[in-house]
């Protein structure tokens, strides 16, 4: 068991009768299912449909207090509380934002992590991914036994983008940040702000634009933040890295025509190839069966 506190994380507490229909009136994913000790994985959009933030909301027990804590952004986390306190309106609903006091915690290696590590959850991405826990900040550092860079280097090769450095707040739409192969929407449930806008992607096969997982040819990946280019066009741009591999936000209908054509895509100037497709995802790569029109869309 390898575990590392993630220090750029932040903790919200919802509690409160209404906790339950007021998140679930507001997110992404479908809270019902979510039964106490177990998280969802979600995000707050704007009523364009793009991402406000993406947090995970962990059920909490009666005996525990009842209500949720979200695991979310440490730099959205005011931010996520404002617009909470705007949408609250008659609910019945009390918000503290706990990131002073609490830690939160990962699995640097997919292992379960100690049963006194706290609020332990299954990470409802991915299994591969293992645990996650918010404990109190106070004596955490008993529990760490691993650098965060640990963390983010098997996320990283899972191909598990991370908000902040895969995709951008404020901008990304939710297939492009792949949370519909990762649970993180629901297409069953009922309304939700910016629902209409990620229904109808989804239906359209519009989402022409995705994280994706490269590896460098050279075996060094570029910086963070570097353009994606092939043939001095504009494919995306390069998020993070680890061991000569990334995750990139890149048109997959530009990234075809250039392996069409012959010519390499490049990230910040070195040459990088698709790495193998994760098992999650379920849309075609360029070059697969099926690839086109609807390429972006959730099969």
């Amino acid at each position: 068991m390898s575990a590392t506190r993630l220090i750029d994380r932040g903790v919200i507490r919802v509690s409160g009768d209404d906790a339950r229909d007021f998140l679930q009136n507001l997110v992404t994913n479908d809270l019902d299912p979510v039964a106490p000790g177990q998280a969802g994985y979600g995000a707050l959009l704007t009523p364009q449909g793009k991402m406000i933030c993406d947090f995970f909301i962990l059920a909490l027990a009666p005996e525990d207090g009842g209500g949720f804590l979200l695991d979310t952004p440490l730099l959205q986390t005011a931010d996520l509380m404002k617009r909470l306190k705007l949408y609250k309106l008659r609910a019945r609903v009390a918000l503290e934002d706990l990131t002073e006091t609490s830690a939160v915690l990962a699995s640097a290696d997919g292992a379960a992590l100690p049963e006194d590590a706290g609020f332990v959850y299954d990470d409802p991405r991915l299994a591969a991914l293992g645990q996650r826990a918010i404990t109190d900040a106070d004596g955490v550092e008993t529990l760490v036994t691993a650098e965060p860079d640990a963390y983010h280097a098997r996320r990283i090769a899972l191909g598990v983008p991370a908000g902040g450095r895969d995709f951008a707040y404020g901008d990304a739409f939710p297939h492009e940040a792949l949370l519909d192969q990762l649970g993180g929407v629901s297409f069953k449930k009922g309304c939700y702000i910016g629902q209409e806008v990620v229904s109808r992607m989804q239906h359209r096969g519009t989402a022409r634009t995705r994280v994706v997982p490269i590896v460098f040819d050279e075996g060094i990946a570029t910086e963070t933040g570097a353009e994606a280019t092939a043939g001095g066009k504009p494919l995306g741009t390069i998020g993070s890295s680890a061991n000569g591999r990334a995750l990139a936000m890149l048109r997959l209908d530009r990234l075809a025509d250039a392996l069409a054509s012959g010519t390499a895509p490049l990230g910040g100037g070195l040459v990088f190839h698709l790495a193998e497709k994760p098992g999650f995802i379920r849309f075609p790569f360029p070059g697969e069966a099926g690839f086109g029109a609807a390429a972006g869309a959730a099969l």
